[in-house]
């Protein structure tokens, strides 16, 4: 029979203690002993808990001090306006983005389809990775019409925000309409992106957002740090 391995089990209650509040950032675990007897497991395999949660971000190591935490799982809620800088600000953290990648391309069959464009229209693609306190959150990738936006390229790399670039080429609000959440395993350069150990959780984000008549405007996908993020759906 298989399972879920010992370790992933601790790793994931200790992550769950820390999101609840048990234990703050900058608190001390309990010692391996002590973690030990608590689940009744070996040390070895406290000792790979532990390691998978430094490698994800939460824990350090402070050699003759002990194991503490680092981070708390951000709250990230998913409503009809998603803007990834006042998320992650409502949550007491700086937000910054890296761009990886600025493009302009043809659309393949899901982008068009998402985005009610012809096959093949020209689309502009943005990459990159969104980060809070300096810490990798998410690697996002956003699609728009290039015609009907064929500024927007420059317009993000002048503020490196979207919702500002979307604003200076004519659009000041948009609403998301739907998204779909899928669990996936991060590839090797997702994980390497992200600080994350290759084969990671990671929480995939798809969706669609529209202009005040029903237009689309973004065809968003995001992929979420696991245990570094909590999403949240509110009732809107």
């Amino acid at each position: 029979m298989t399972g879920t391995p010992l370790w992933k089990s601790i790793a994931d209650t200790l992550s769950a203690e820390i999101a609840d509040g048990h234990y703050r950032p900058g608190d001390r675990l309990p010692t391996e002993a002590e973690l030990a007897a608590r689940f009744g497991v070996n040390r070895h395999t406290v000792r790979h808990a532990i390691a998978s949660m430094v490698d994800a971000g939460t824990l350090r190591t402070r050699r003759g001090a002990g194991v503490f935490v680092t981070s708390v799982p951000t709250d990230y809620p998913l409503g009809r306006r998603v803007r990834f800088h006042q998320n992650v600000a409502a949550s007491g953290r700086a937000a910054t983005r890296r761009l990886t990648m600025l493009d302009t391309r043809a659309a393949n069959a899901k982008e068009a389809a998402a985005l009610h464009l012809s096959p093949c229209a020209p689309v502009h693609v943005v990459e990159g990775v969104s980060l809070a306190d300096d810490q990798p959150l998410a690697v996002f990738r956003s699609v728009f019409d290039a015609v009907r936006f064929p500024d927007l390229l420059a317009r993000i790399k002048e503020h490196a925000s979207i919702t500002r670039a979307l604003a200076d080429c004519g659009l000041s609000d948009y609403t998301r309409i739907e998204t779909r959440l899928t669990a996936k395993v991060a590839p090797a350069t997702m994980a390497l992106a992200l600080h994350l150990p290759q084969g990671a959780a990671v929480l995939r984000s798809v969706a669609i957002n529209v202009d005040a008549d029903g237009r689309p405007v973004e065809y968003g996908t995001t992929w979420f740090a696991g245990e570094r993020v909590t999403l949240t759906v509110n009732p809107d």
